[in-house]
């Protein structure tokens, strides 16, 4: 090549939390933006310096140096500082589509305050990258993805592999997304270290220049070459003008700048190729060995990601959509923070459970945070409208109201604690309130809708509880209350509510769903027996024998990835005991007890080879000979007007260095299953290409993962599981817990609280259907992620109808369109509804609609039919949501 330019851009990739705690690394980060502001003020060679792509290390620096503020301004205007376009560098898989498009949001409105942004989409370090990226970035202005893993290189005359969506040529390409938006795709191909501490001795810099400049030419697609001068957490090189004045000396034919990526990517569409490979969609390292897709991490620490997945949908279904419910305050102050402050979570390093445990606990408190303002805003949202609700009506002196303020419809059972007495402190002494409240005398009470049909439930006397309120205009109250829990089946619209009433009565005798062993619905029969469980799917007549299993197996790997000690082979639980705790014509619900007696830990090899830095798959180490017993409780429910089985699985670990899976088998013909991602159903093969070497094959979900034939399909939802396997078998293994005791990676860092040694909850939901019920089905397993809210309210006259609908509009009816965010816009003028199609057919809502991007700007779309896997975001005049009986 001729007229080459090298492009030296200086960057430290800043992983807020890893080795090290969050403030370990942001003394670090301190010392680099102080050595960045000497370098800026006496090196004017020194041109500029990339932030990583993220805008949070901002705030980090200034909770130290508040007095700088006006010092890290002046280098943004000048240039000198690269900021954002992100608020932080997430992982992909791991947090929600809408946190991934919150990052961009707020990464944005953060670098309008400081009125500089970085045009690239910069993804140096995600574990794979989602295939909506191209979207994504299409949709707040950007049309540059720079990324470090997921392709494989392969030089313009090697041979092209067979699966040609993971390879390129070139370390530039064409990256399609799944809705077909395109960007040019940068891939890091010798990594965004490779002109790391480039030397300023002439005859070092000739051996590192000749190396380096060989690598990049092996995949450049053009004459303009890019040098990374930096890595993870890596001080600035403070003689890197020198560095590059020796180079220039050393190769009077090559042009070295100090450049950044505005300059470079400039310079690179001026002269692209018209050869660059294509790649599609998700790129995720399929046509490696396997061993470093890092997917495992997935597993590790699954109380963290059960934390995320619950938080971002109590913001995401439920705090956003009743604000544009309520039509009260916005609480957009509170909203940002409390997304800010989830988002700290959501760093690759962070959710991925893979750093000290040091970094994990600080996280935990993240979550308590975030939750406790998600909350607030709830419960202030709820009061201000129970408010408003109309329930002169009622007969009874006891109300409550069920509302569904998620975006999908939901068959599911509510629950709710009523106050039917209380005495104030005021009254009597507390001691004497709550004798008194223990000692009332309640009569039978059963439940009726406002119109006075009968609706069946179950009603629990709790007895006395200590309660208070806080007023608006008064100190606070404090009370006994005598309190009844009332649990009943509903079946909710989406953005809906309905209201009963607890009246005086005997609850009519029925007759209970579980009879003889057997549990059966309109859609299913279940059986249990001496053997196991049975179900029998009477839609598609497949009959699946032993259909939840428990599978226990050692793991000695790390953090990040999983290996089974050689030699050793799976322990599977034993089913010892079904209880029967609930059944009524509508519900039933068996409790579970499944034993494992497994290992107690790996044996003694494991912390020798850890200290000794022996990369895993060639560790030795086996399984200890002392035993120990875990009971897997599992509550299964199933409702007579829904065809969802669900599960809720409660144990306590109490070994280390292994993994349990669910295993739930599929009886599956095809070859290739569905996936829910970021924004999208992916399809993929059950079965790794011909090169993969890994003996696992583990896949990332958010909501769901289904295989369905020709003839029938299994569908599992699960809430903050997101790995899963598809065996030889075609049975579906989604893993519950994994237990490991090393961070990994570059040297020895022990995390005994990654063994996960503690009590834990998980859920998940299977459903048996019929092909053409893929799409319904994923509706339910979306709104199997959102819990119904319940709240008692008075008898009183009011404007708002007590059984009622927020919206209705056709994205919230029709099967393929997912919904993900109602919401209020950051201007406080319009609410949004966003959606895409999840399926590769052309959709046609019937509205004509005016559209915003994902930065909420007003955006333009080709046509009203909405493409395949396309993500839409349509403004609603507020004033047009009306309130409907």
């Amino acid at each position: 090549m001729e007229n080459v330019v090298v492009h030296i851009i200086s960057h430290s990739h800043w992983d807020r939390e890893w080795y090290q705690s969050f403030e370990g690394h942001r003394m670090q980060l301190v010392e680099l933006f102080d050595d960045l502001f000497d370098l800026f003020e006496h090196d004017p060679e020194f041109k500029s310096f990339h932030l990583d792509g993220q805008t949070i290390v901002l705030d980090d620096y200034l909770a130290i140096r508040p007095e700088n503020r006006e010092k890290l301004q002046t280098y943004i205007d000048q240039g000198k500082l690269k900021i954002g376009p992100f608020y932080i560098l997430q992982d992909d898989y791991l947090i929600s589509s809408e946190s991934n498009v919150r990052n961009s949001l707020i990464g944005h409105q953060e670098c309008q305050k400081w009125g500089k942004s970085t045009a690239v989409g910069y993804f140096p370090d995600t574990f794979g990258n989602m295939g909506q990226a191209p979207q994504l970035l299409r949709q707040t202005g950007l049309d540059v993805a720079v990324f470090g893993r997921g392709v494989k290189p392969i030089g313009f005359d090697n041979q092209v592999l067979a699966d040609q969506q993971f390879t390129s040529s070139f370390s530039e390409m064409v990256w399609q997304g799944a809705d077909g938006s395109e960007v040019l795709g940068i891939l890091f191909a010798n990594w965004y270290s490779n002109g790391n501490e480039i030397p300023v001795d002439r005859t070092e810099a000739a051996a590192f220049w000749e190396q380096k400049l060989a690598d990049v030419k092996r995949y450049a697609a053009t004459n303009q070459w890019l040098m990374m001068n930096g890595c993870d957490h890596q001080p600035v090189q403070k003689n890197l003008s020198q560095a590059i004045r020796v180079a220039n000396e050393l190769y009077p034919e090559i042009t070295f700048v100090h450049s950044s990526f505005d300059d470079y990517i400039a310079a690179v569409k001026e002269e692209l190729p018209p050869n660059l490979s294509q790649v599609t969609g998700e790129l995720t390292s399929q046509e490696t060995d396997g061993w470093y897709t890092l997917a495992n991490t997935a597993s590790a620490r699954i109380y963290l990601k059960q934390a995320y997945g619950e938080i971002s949908n109590l913001l995401e279904q439920v705090v956003e959509p009743l604000l544009v419910m309520t039509k009260g305050d916005s609480y957009q102050d509170q909203l940002t923070y409390a997304w800010k402050t989830l988002l700290q979570n959501a760093p690759h390093d962070s959710i991925c459970g893979c750093s000290i445990d040091e970094v994990h606990r600080e996280m935990e408190v993240r979550f308590e945070k975030a939750k406790s303002v998600a909350v607030f805003v709830k419960e202030n949202a709820l009061q201000a409208w129970k408010d408003q609700l109309d329930t002169a009506q009622a007969t009874g002196d006891y109300l409550f109201t069920v509302v569904n303020t998620g975006l999908h419809r939901k068959c599911d059972q509510a629950s709710v604690v009523l106050e039917v007495a209380t005495c104030d402190f005021k009254e009597a002494a507390p001691t004497t309130a709550f004798q008194r409240m223990s000692e009332l005398e309640l009569p039978d009470f059963c439940v009726q809708d406002l119109d006075g049909r009968h609706i069946p439930a179950i009603i629990e006397d709790l007895g006395a509880h200590f309660n208070y309120q806080l007023p608006k205009d008064a100190f606070r109250k404090a009370y006994i209350a005598r309190q009844i829990k009332v649990t009943l089946p509903v079946d909710l619209e989406a953005v809906s509510w309905q209201t009963f009433q607890l009246v005086e009565g005997e609850q009519p005798h029925e007759t209970g769903l579980y009879q003889d062993g057997e549990i059966e619905t309109d859609y299913l029969k279940l059986c249990v027996g001496e053997a196991g469980l049975t179900l029998h799917d009477k839609r598609t007549g497949q009959v699946y024998t032993d259909f939840i299993q428990f599978e226990d197996r050692g793991d000695i790997g790390n953090e990040y990835l999983y290996f089974q000690p050689v030699n050793t082979q799976p322990i599977y639980a034993d089913l010892t005991h079904v209880e029967v705790v609930e059944n009524t014509s509508q519900t039933a619900r068996l409790r579970l007890t499944h034993t494992l007696t497994i290992p107690v830990s790996a044996d003694d090899r494991l912390e020798l080879e850890q200290e000794g830095l022996v990369e895993y798959m060639k560790r030795t180490a086996g399984r200890s000979q002392e035993m120990t017993r875990i009971e897997l409780v599992t509550d299964m429910t199933v409702l007579a007007s829904d065809p969802q089985i669900r599960f809720k699985t409660r144990f306590t670990n109490t070994a280390k260095d292994h993994r349990i899976r669910v295993l739930i088998p599929t009886h599956h013909q095809g070859e290739n299953h569905e996936a829910e991602s970021i924004f999208e159903v992916v399809e993929r093969p059950n079965q790794a290409s011909a090169v993969w070497e890994n003996p696992e094959n583990p896949q990332r979900q958010q909501a769901f993962v289904s295989l369905t034939d020709d003839e029938k399909g299994v569908t599992v939802a699960t809430k903050g599981l997101y790995e899963y396997e598809v065996l030889e078998d075609k049975t579906l293994a989604v893993t519950i817990l994994r237990a490991v005791g090393e961070l990994g990676d570059w040297g020895y860092f022990p995390t005994p609280d990654a063994q996960c040694l503690r009590t834990l909850e998980v859920e998940y939901a299977l459903e048996c259907h019929r092909p053409a019920e893929r799409f319904a089905t994923f509706r339910r397993a979306k709104a199997f992620q959102t819990p119904l809210t319940s709240l008692q309210v008075p008898v009183q006259e009011g404007t708002v109808e007590p059984t009622g609908r927020a919206l209705e509009h056709p994205a919230l009816q029709e099967e393929k369109i997912c919904p993900t965010a109602l919401k209020q816009d950051t201007a406080g003028n319009h609410t949004l509804l966003r959606y895409y199609n999840m399926s590769q057919e052309v959709i046609s809502l019937g509205v004509e609609a005016q559209y915003v991007n994902l930065l909420e700007e007003p955006y333009q779309v080709e046509a009203d039919a909405i493409r395949g896997q396309e993500i839409r975001t349509e403004r609603l005049d507020i004033l047009s949501l009306e309130t409907r009986g």
